[in-house]
């Protein structure tokens, strides 16, 4: 590739070629990005070349050794994605000004919430595509650092994760709590012992496994004094380190039922050891939401008042 012709404008044609390069990076591969596209993998090659044709650079090396983004490749991804969220934010604008309800909502979650009682996320999901069919939702997980960031620049319309320290340039609507007790796994020295004879300088002594971002989970932990031998991301991260015998850990008590009834778990001093989380849904307060993110919000606000049956 010669590097000598500039890219003037940017058609349709080029936002999908875009569109499929941004998947085939996230999927690690073509082949791996067959089912996410529907394409074939004979297509997608394709069309990765018409890309690197397009913008005369290299983006990727795939073959026999596998896939993996050049150096050029990964910047034309940063700028893809800035590129794509803006086109996706410009379709939003114009259905709001058409008073449309199309497009895409991004939202994001820390909670492993599926299995908490006390979270009705999914009738907030049910009730916002009946109103809004034509919606599509884009789910991910992450952690509460990553999607506070990503509000604030736009990448995620909502996000949902546990109240902390709350951060001046988001809003915040309480949602649902959950209860975090202290875990051992089958192996533990604490696991078949009786724990009337421990005491909070024997939960000091041992190995703690906790949230590595700021969080309550970080907060408590550094409260009481715990020895943090081990960082995780994500609750099930943190799942697998206390089933291993090795750590103790706080994790939420509809999390860790199932656990704790097949016998891989128990609660370490569940009476004197244990906190209570509040979670929120969070957009940011500059620019104003548009009217899908605050139909989204006002059905999950519905949802977790009452209004909104799971049934």
């Amino acid at each position: 590739m010669n590097r000598k012709t500039h890219v003037k404008h940017i058609a349709d044609a080029d936002l999908k070629l875009l569109r499929v390069f941004k998947a085939v990076a996230e999927s690690g591969g073509l082949a791996a990005a067959e089912t996410e596209l529907n394409i074939g993998k004979s297509t997608i090659s394709k069309y990765i070349a018409d890309l690197e044709l397009r913008l005369d650079l290299k983006l990727c090396n795939r073959g026999p050794a596998g896939f993996s983004l050049t150096d050029d490749g990964i910047k034309v991804l940063k700028s893809a994605e800035e590129l794509l969220t803006s086109v996706s934010d410009f379709r939003a604008d114009v259905n709001e000004i058409k008073k449309q309800m199309a497009g895409i909502i991004r939202i994001a979650l820390f909670d492993q919430c599926a299995s908490n009682p006390e979270a009705f996320v999914p009738g907030g999901i049910r009730a916002f595509n009946k109103a809004a069919p034509s919606v599509e939702i884009e789910l991910s997980l992450e952690p509460p650092n990553v999607i506070e960031t990503k509000v604030i620049g736009g990448q995620l319309d909502i996000g949902i994760l546990a109240l902390h320290r709350p951060v001046p340039s988001l809003d915040y609507m309480p949602l649902y709590g959950e209860n975090m007790f202290l875990y051992c796994g089958k192996g533990h020295p604490f696991f078949d012992c009786d724990q009337q004879s421990l005491g909070l300088q024997d939960v000091q002594a041992m190995n703690y496994a906790g949230i590595r971002v700021s969080s309550p989970n970080l907060h408590v932990g550094q409260k009481l004094g715990f020895r943090r031998s081990a960082k995780v991301q994500n609750e099930q991260a943190l799942a697998i380190l206390i089933m291993s015998g090795s750590y103790l850990g706080f994790l939420p008590d509809h999390l860790a039922a199932g656990f704790v009834g097949s016998g891989q778990m128990r609660k370490v001093l569940p009476r004197e050891v244990f906190y209570r989380s509040q979670f929120a849904a969070v957009t940011r307060k500059r620019p104003a939401v548009n009217r899908i993110t605050k139909l989204f919000l006002d059905t999950l606000v519905a949802a977790h008042s009452g209004q909104i049956t799971e049934a």
